[in-house]
């Protein structure tokens, strides 16, 4: 990446940060005051002790209380100036935070499912976490030291040279040095191992997820030790990084410290000599040379933030790389449709994973009318799921599929998944209560309308022989309930939804001989009243259920026709549950 790049990257992220300019402002401008208060309060405390001294030794008098007010006065505005910068830059931070999470956030939730199948879970959870609040550098870290360290600079150098120029000329130099050249020569040094840092413990995460998820599978195979190297491999990669960083602060923190000093040494060199010959007054030397010593706490957060700039900028690209990532199905631009119907029609269809890959769905054709219970099936590979793919607009397709009487792609991708209600085989359960996961569906159901929907799923008698009853806790992913409970539980949630298109794939998968039979019951009830597309590879089961079945093979439709029909004639039908059937 050029340095043309890295300040792209820096402009874009002031621009997300534009709302929030006011706050950032006023941080920035109190920890200016803060600064320069402290810088003052030294200058000032060094020339006042240095009269009294001499007052002391002479039995002059002097203005005590001018000084003495002075320094009541730094000290207020230090005290209260640091207490209001930690209040109102971290409030800005913050607000930069959240603000970057929802924005983040809102570009990631189109992409979903089909652009992050490429990510693990880990790694996306490290982008939405970690790499945003590393961005916080940006103000914090970057912004706030430079912008209030360039300012207190001048102000402290203008200051400085109404007593002396020669001194605030080495002091300038000296700054310079310690807040211009060590900070580029350490972030040109720096910029490699904090983006590497930043993708080590993003891969360390993915690695300490992934041991954690197989624990099981892991003991079961012996695979623990190799796990355990992975993650000790990545830890130690990591250590090494920060351990090479961490030089870096302390070359820059010394590199500060020795500039700093010898702008003290600088001052009291060209101040003696002036003293000597009376052109300078001796308590003016003692603070000039404070002065200068106080004018490095300007500089002194720079070399870090320059050093930790390389991490930042990683992480924007990381988070841009993703946000900028064009979604895989194109929103209309006219409002949707009203559909007229709930029939689905599909002419042509096509649909391919990636523009390289062969077709998923080769030319499908297939109609269901208003109320028809259409069953696909067909082999793993079939092109099954892929029609659910398509029909809830997570990826685009060739050729024609109308719902409600309209092209589905003249939908937004919203409205054409409200017209569908989903049961499949890995539904998600959330961890909250049953009443949380229903509910998601439709917020704003009543209570009748839930038990309703639990009715229908042969669910209802379950939950209210629990202890909490609906408000019973399901464990993360549903773990406290059975295969079968969790099935029907995502069959209630469809149901309460209340689409007038009902999908359903590969519902009973996994399930024994008894809990399948229990949930093809309550499914022949929930299909009352609703057009339903149900998804199976197990065409044995399927007499009752529907009125066609459609197989489908190498993403093309071989065969349509009632249950009876099919499984009197060959074909790949009939293969399929003599399969079945020998099982």
């Amino acid at each position: 990446m050029t340095a043309r790049d890295d300040l792209r990257l820096l402009r874009r992220l002031l621009t997300l940060f534009a709302p929030w300019w006011r706050w950032m402002a006023a941080g920035a401008g109190v920890a200016l005051v803060a600064l320069l208060a402290n810088i003052g309060l030294l200058a000032v405390s060094g020339d006042f002790i240095a009269r009294m001294a001499l007052a002391g030794a002479t039995a002059a008098a002097i203005n005590y209380f001018t000084p003495a007010a002075m320094i009541r006065g730094f000290a207020i505005a230090r005290t209260g100036g640091r207490y209001l910068e930690r209040l109102l830059t971290h409030e800005a931070t913050f607000r930069l935070l959240a603000t970057l999470r929802t924005w983040f956030f809102v570009r990631l939730e189109p992409l979903a499912p089909a652009a992050l199948q490429r990510l693990r879970t880990a790694d996306l959870l490290s982008r939405l976490l970690a790499d945003i609040e590393t961005l916080n550098q940006v103000y914090l870290r970057l912004f706030v030291p430079a912008l209030v360290g360039a300012a207190a600079a001048l102000l402290a150098l203008t200051a400085m040279a109404l007593s002396s120029a020669a001194v605030a000329a080495s002091t300038a130099a000296l700054l310079l040095l310690a807040g211009v050249l060590l900070p580029a020569g350490l972030q040109r040094r720096g910029a490699g191992p904090a983006a590497r840092q930043l993708e080590l413990r993003a891969q360390l995460r993915v690695d300490v997820a992934d041991a954690l998820a197989g624990a099981a599978e892991l003991r079961v195979y012996g695979g623990e030790a190799r796990a355990l190297q992975r993650v000790h491999d990545g830890s130690e990669a990591l250590l090494q990084t920060q351990r090479r960083l961490a030089g870096l602060a302390g070359l820059a923190a010394g590199g500060v410290g020795l500039c700093a000093n010898l702008a003290l040494w600088c001052a009291l060199l060209w101040g003696l000599p002036q003293v000597a010959a009376r052109q300078l007054p001796p308590s003016q030397l003692a603070m000039l040379a404070l002065f200068a010593l106080a004018a490095f706490e300007a500089v002194a957060p720079l070399p870090l933030a320059l050093q930790m700039l390389g991490e930042t900028l990683a992480a924007a690209r990381r988070l841009f790389e993703l946000a900028d990532a064009p979604p895989p199905v194109a929103e209309p631009r006219a409002p949707s449709p009203r559909p007229a119907d709930a029939t689905i029609a599909m002419r042509g269809l096509r649909m391919r994973y990636a523009d390289d890959a062969p077709w998923a769905l080769d030319g499908v054709d297939l109609e269901l009318e208003a109320g028809a219970r259409v069953a696909l099936v067909g082999a793993s590979g079939a092109g099954k799921s892929s029609v659910l793919q398509v029909l809830a607009r997570f990826r685009d397709y060739a050729g024609s599929v109308r719902v409600g009487g309209h092209e589905l792609r003249d939908y937004a991708g919203d409205d054409a998944r409200a017209l569908f209600a989903v049961v499949s085989q890995d539904d998600y359960l959330f961890h909250g209560s049953l009443l949380d996961n229903l509910l998601l569906a439709r917020p704003q159901a009543s209570e009748a309308e839930v038990v309703a929907a639990c009715r229908s799923a042969q669910l209802h008698d379950f939950i209210v022989g629990l202890p909490d009853g609906y408000h019973s806790q399901l464990g993360e992913g549903g773990t406290r309930l059975s295969g079968g409970q969790a099935r029907r539980l995502a069959l209630a949630r469809a149901l309460l939804k209340d689409a007038p298109i009902l999908l359903l794939d590969e519902p009973t998968e996994g399930l024994d001989a008894t809990t399948e039979h229990e949930l093809f019951a309550a499914l022949a009830q929930a299909m009352r009243g609703r057009t339903v597309l149900l998804i199976s590879h197990r065409p044995g089961a399927l007499a009752g259920l529907v009125d066609r079945v459609a197989v489908l093979d190498a993403g093309r439709i071989r065969q349509l026709g009632s249950p009876a029909q099919l499984a009197a004639q060959p074909g790949p039908y009939a293969e399929l549950r003599a399969l079945f059937d020998a099982r």
